[in-house]
């Protein structure tokens, strides 16, 4: 499970709660970017999630229900790696764009990654692998959860997000123009899960290439980092 926001007000904000279940992760601040990583049995800590000092933001929620057209089949492109390059500044939205309309993305075996992508302009990408690509230029705000934007609550599954994704989609529809990082926090605090528990909640400002980020729901405890 997970929660990307993207608000486009004064300034450009981005929010993610990352939702996990008997995974090890951490959060490593640098000055090129503060990463969310996910240690992986073969490939070690990877960089999956976060901010880069360019103002590319990425997550990655889950889709469910799994969808088998995400499997890998043939020749296409791995969101994974996608994603990956966004974070390490080798690709641009725009370029990450131009990949998926024009060629098919695949996930994993068995598991459904999609990938709620932002860059310095506020613009967003969000990819569902074997489903489609969607791009907004500079949208009021966006948000993405755990169901396919393209199937809705067409495919029921308990760890969907249609409930986060409408408190969410509540609380942002009556967002002032001055909506900042207090604001965006609210938000995550609303939508954020116990049973697959929100072990990181994130706000990137993105004009002043600002991050700010929590662990484990301990609201009080944010730490900061500014970036380049």
């Amino acid at each position: 499970m997970c929660t990307s926001i993207v608000v486009n007000k004064k300034k450009t904000i981005v929010g993610w709660n990352l939702d996990l279940l008997d995974m090890d992760c951490r959060v490593r601040p640098a000055a090129e970017g503060v990463y969310i990583e996910v240690n992986d049995a073969t490939e070690g800590w990877m960089p999956l999630f976060g901010a880069n000092a360019r103002g590319d933001f990425v997550g990655m929620p889950t889709c469910w229900p799994h969808d088998p057209r995400s499997n890998p089949a043939g020749d296409g492109e791995n969101v994974i790696l996608l994603d990956i390059d966004l974070l390490l500044q080798k690709k641009t939205l725009q370029e990450v764009r131009g990949i998926a309309e024009q060629r098919s993305v695949y996930s994993v075996p068995g598991l459904t990654f999609m990938a709620a992508l932002s860059d310095a302009d506020g613009n967003v990408l969000h990819i569902v692998p074997g489903q489609g690509v969607l791009y907004y230029e500079k949208p009021p705000y966006r948000i993405l959860t755990n169901f396919s934007p393209f199937k809705q609550d067409a495919a029921v599954h308990p760890w969907m997000g249609w409930d986060r994704y409408h408190a969410a989609e509540t609380m942002l529809s009556k967002a002032a123009d001055d909506f900042d990082v207090a604001d965006c926090f609210a938000v995550l605090r609303a939508v954020a899960q116990e049973v697959c528990p929100t072990v990181v909640s994130m706000v990137f400002d993105v004009q002043e290439r600002t991050v700010y980020w929590c662990e484990k729901r301990c609201w009080d405890d944010v730490r900061t980092a500014v970036l380049g």
